[in-house]
C-alpha cells in the first residue's frame, strides 16, 4: 500500500509542478521535473519513510541522521538551491558559497514549493502557504543574494496577488526577458 501511496503523492506533486511550469512557458522543465524521484535511490527510500503528510526525506533524516534520497535528489535537480552551492574561489578559506541560479530554475523552484504546499496542506493551502513555509527557515538557507531576492519577491507576490498575477508576471516579465 505504501508503494502506491508514495507513487501517487510524487506523481501528483509532479503534475502540479508541470501545470505551473506550463502556465509560464517552461514546458521542458515541467515535463522533466523530479524524474529522479522515480529512481530506486529515491523511490525506495520514499516508500520506506512514507507518511503522507510530509516529505519522507525528513523521516529518513530523523531515523539515520541524514537523507540518502535527498543527497541523490539535490545533485540532479537544478531547481534546488542546494544544487548551486560550490567551493568559493573568492573566500580566504575556500569554503562553500551559493552561486546565482538562472531565472528559469528559480521559477521552477517556486512551482515546486507551491506544489509541495498544495500536496501536504491539502484544503488548508492558501497562496500564502509557500511564503509561510519558506519564512520559517529563510535565514538558514544559503541562497545567493540575487536568487534570494527574486525568490522572495515571487513568494510575496504570490501571497499578496495570487497565482494568476504572479504567473503572468513570470511569463511576460521574467522569462520573456531571459
Amino acid at each position: 500500500m505504501r508503494v502506491w501511496k508514495h507513487f501517487k503523492t510524487i506523481t501528483y506533486h509532479k503534475y502540479l509542478v508541470m501545470k505551473g511550469c506550463f502556465k509560464v512557458g517552461l514546458y521542458k522543465q515541467g515535463l522533466l521535473h523530479d524524474m529522479s524521484k522515480y529512481s530506486p535511490s529515491e523511490f525506495l527510500v520514499g516508500v520506506k519513510y512514507y507518511q503522507g503528510n510530509r516529505s519522507p526525506n525528513n523521516a529518513e533524516r530523523e531515523d539515520i541522521g541524514y537523507s540518502s534520497a535527498w543527497l541523490h535528489h539535490k545533485g540532479r535537480n537544478k531547481h534546488h538551491y542546494e544544487y548551486w552551492i560550490d567551493y568559493s574561489t573568492k573566500s580566504i578559506d575556500g569554503g562553500m558559497a551559493p552561486a546565482p541560479m538562472p531565472v528559469k530554475y528559480i521559477v521552477e523552484m517556486l512551482m515546486d514549493r507551491i506544489a509541495a504546499c498544495k500536496v501536504y496542506n491539502g484544503e488548508r493551502y492558501t497562496a500564502a502557504s509557500p511564503w509561510e513555509y519558506y519564512a520559517k527557515s529563510r535565514e538558514k538557507a544559503p541562497l545567493h543574494p540575487e536568487t534570494k531576492a527574486l525568490l522572495e519577491k515571487l513568494l510575496l507576490m504570490l501571497a499578496e496577488q495570487g497565482e494568476d498575477k504572479t504567473f503572468s508576471y513570470i511569463k511576460k516579465e521574467l522569462l520573456h526577458k531571459s
